[in-house]
C-alpha cells in the first residue's frame, strides 16, 4: 500500500511543479490499445512493448480536460481508500457521482489507464471487478471465518472473488480445467455430475467475455497445479475470441499480461471440424453476419494465430463455410450427447488442437 501511495503522490506532486511554474499541468499514459505498442511472445501471450508510444491528457485543453479532471477525481479516491484500507468496486465508483463520470465504460477505461500509468496491477488499487464469474468441481479451500467451502459437491457454485485470488490453501485432485464460454452450458454440466464422470476436474465459466477475477483465478489454477487447461467454446467468432483473451490476454490489459495469460491453454472444442466429422445438419447451424466476417478477419490476422498451425486450419474451416453454431446444436445428437459422448471422446482420445 505504500507504493501505491507514493506513486500517486509522486502524480500529485508533478502536477503541484506544473502548477508552480505556471504551466498547464499534465498526465502522460501509455497507449494501450494500440496494436503498434503490442508484441508478441509465446510463452505470455499479448505484452505491451517496454517503450511504447504515450498520449498526454492535457488540463488546458478543452478535448481533453474533463479526461484529466476525472483521473484525478479517481487518484484521490485511490488514495483514499488505500490509506484506510477499504475497497470498491468499478460501479461503486461510478454511482458515487453518475453526473460527473458520465458511464461505466468511462470509468473503467480511466482505472485501467491509472493501473498502467502508475505500473500497479488494478486489483492493489483496491478497486474490485463486480466478479461474474463462476467455478465449481474438484476444489476446496477455508474461508477466514474457518468455514470449509468444497466445491466437489453440485450443489457448490461458488461466485469467483477477489479473496479467492490470493488463497494459499486452494486444494484439489483434479486432472484438468475446463473453461466453459457460457453459463447455460457450465449449468448443464453440472445437472449432468460431468466433473465427477470422467475423471475429477475443475470447471469455470467467465459466462461470457471473462471479467479479471475469472481470468486471474485460471491463472492461479495453472500457477497452483500445473494440470492441463481445456477450453470449451461456440464455434463461432465471438467464442475464438473469448478463449483467446484467457490464452494470450487482450491488447487493452496487455500491460498486466504477466498476471493474466495462460498460453498453455488448449482449444477443446466446438471445433469447426468437429461439425462435418459429426454430421452436424446444415439446418441447425447459424450464417455468418457481417460482424461474425469481420472479427473473423481480424482474428485471423493476429500474431499469435500464426503460431498455432491447427488453430488456422480450424478458422479456414469456418471462415470458408461462413456457417457457426452453438454448443447446444450438440443437442440434436442426443441430450446429453455433450456430457457422455463428446468430452469424454475428446479428453480420451487427444481431440483439441
Amino acid at each position: 500500500s505504500s507504493e501505491v501511495l507514493e506513486a500517486i503522490e509522486n502524480v500529485i506532486q508533478g502536477v503541484f511543479q506544473s502548477l508552480a511554474q505556471k504551466k498547464a499541468p499534465v498526465l502522460t499514459v501509455a497507449n494501450r490499445t494500440d496494436w503498434r505498442n503490442i508484441e508478441f511472445k509465446d510463452s505470455v501471450g499479448l505484452q505491451m512493448i517496454p517503450h511504447c508510444t504515450t498520449k498526454q491528457i492535457r488540463s488546458d485543453c478543452p478535448q481533453s480536460a474533463q479526461r484529466f479532471a476525472l483521473m484525478l477525481k479517481i487518484l484521490s479516491m485511490i488514495y483514499k481508500m488505500v490509506q484506510s484500507n477499504t475497497y470498491a468496486t468499478k460501479r461503486d465508483i461510478y454511482y458515487s457521482d453518475t453526473l460527473l463520470f458520465g458511464s461505466q465504460s468511462a470509468v473503467d477505461c480511466i482505472i485501467n489507464d491509472i493501473s498502467c500509468m502508475l505500473k500497479i496491477p488494478r486489483r492493489s488499487l483496491h478497486i474490485l471487478s463486480t466478479t461474474k464469474g463462476f467455478v465449481a468441481g474438484n476444489l476446496s479451500y477455508t474461508e477466514e471465518d474457518g468455514t470449509k467451502v468444497n466445491c466437489t459437491c453440485s450443489a457448490t457454485v461458488c461466485i469467483i472473488k477477489q479473496k479467492h485470488l490470493n488463497r494459499k490453501d486452494l486444494t484439489s485432485h483434479a486432472k484438468f480445467v475446463l473453461i466453459v464460454e457460457k453459463d447455460a452450458t457450465f449449468q448443464r454440466l453440472l445437472d449432468d455430475d460431468f466433473f465427477t464422470k470422467v475423471s475429477p476436474c475443475i470447471m469455470i465459466t467467465g459466462r461470457g467475455v471473462p471479467d479479471l477475477n475469472t481470468r486471474l483465478l485460471v491463472r492461479k489454477l495453472w500457477d497452483s497445479f500445473q494440470i492441463p487447461i481445456f477450453s470449451l467454446m461456440d464455434a463461432d467468432p465471438h467464442g475464438v475470441e473469448i478463449m483467446c483473451v484467457y490464452k494470450y490476454g487482450s491488447v487493452s490489459m496487455s500491460f498486466e499480461a504477466h498476471h493474466l495469460t495462460v498460453p498453455s491453454i488448449k482449444w477443446l472444442g466446438l471445433l469447426p471440424s468437429d461439425l462435418k466429422r459429426l454430421n452436424i445438419s446444415k439446418d441447425a447451424l447459424i450464417p455468418f453476419t457481417k460482424q461474425d466476417q469481420n472479427k473473423l478477419a481480424s482474428i485471423q490476422k493476429r500474431p499469435y494465430i500464426d503460431c498455432q498451425p491447427l488453430w488456422k486450419k480450424e478458422l479456414e474451416i469456418m471462415a470458408a463455410s461462413k456457417l457457426k453454431a452453438e454448443i447446444q446444436v450438440l443437442t440434436s445428437l442426443s441430450q446429453d450427447y455433450l456430457s457422455r459422448v463428446y468430452l469424454p471422446n475428446k479428453l480420451q482420445f487427444g481431440g483439441w488442437v
